[in-house]
């Protein structure tokens, strides 16, 4: 059974994928663990130039706890980067598919729920720590 903080997230993530999936980009993979870390979204961003997007995404649905973009600290970015440096240097994803041979960045994708209607916030690019 899902805990509350897994369902908040699971929405969040479908929030961000159908959007980025209507503004044209395709989606590779969703929660891809590489050793401890893990990438929420792993796209190609159709540019131009066409690049592999490592997004993080983040949600809130409820007042009380600042806006989501708060809530990612230097570790989390550092975690993003090492995930995305591991899956780089293997060429491919855990399932064994193939990774395009793209440049690659990180994004951190906000789902800002709390007031209507739905607000989105993409960062792209964020600096490694």
């Amino acid at each position: 059974m899902a805990t509350t903080r897994q369902l908040r997230g699971r929405w969040a993530e479908g929030v961000a994928a159908a959007h980025l999936a209507e503004l044209g980009w395709r989606i590779l993979a969703r929660n891809v663990r590489i050793g401890r870390d893990e990438v929420d979204l792993l796209c190609v961003d159709p540019g131009p130039p066409e690049e592999l997007a490592f997004v993080e995404v983040r949600g809130l649905r409820h007042g009380g706890f600042g806006a989501p973009e708060e809530r990612v600290d230097r570790r989390k970015v550092s975690h993003l980067y090492r995930a995305m440096s591991a899956l780089l240097a293997l060429g491919r994803l855990p399932d064994g598919t193939a990774l395009p041979g793209l440049s690659a960045r990180v994004d951190l994708l906000l789902v800002d729920g709390r007031e209507a209607p739905l607000e989105l916030r993409h960062m792209r690019r964020l600096m490694p720590p």
